[in-house]
């Protein structure tokens, strides 16, 4: 398992482990992390799965597609390392990665 670290807006940190392959969405909502809404299930067609990866752990990943850069304008407050959660696939490489949580999707 991936031990991964969400840090809400208020600071809040929330641990949880994920398998590699499940997205940072759904390790996200299965850990109880509510600022990701995930309105569309992971679809990468609502923007509410925003996060926002500090830059080492955003040059681990790779470079997001054309419909997530599309989706990723429509998010409140972008970042360039901003990414969908649900576009995000949890690798071994990840163990340890922290992702900050914007404080609305909405």
């Amino acid at each position: 398992m991936i031990k991964l670290t969400f840090v809400q807006a208020d600071g809040t940190e929330i641990g949880t482990e994920a398998a590699p392959g499940l997205s940072l969405m759904q390790a996200a909502v299965n850990a109880g992390v509510e600022a990701i809404a995930a309105e569309c299930g992971g679809a990468c067609a609502c923007g509410t799965c925003h996060c926002v990866l500090p830059q080492k752990w955003f040059d681990r990943t790779p470079a997001p597609q054309d419909d997530e850069v599309d989706m990723l304008e429509f998010v409140i407050e972008p970042q360039s390392t901003s990414r969908l959660s649900c576009q995000v696939v949890v690798t071994e490489e990840m163990h340890g990665m922290v992702i900050n949580v914007p404080d609305s999707q909405v």
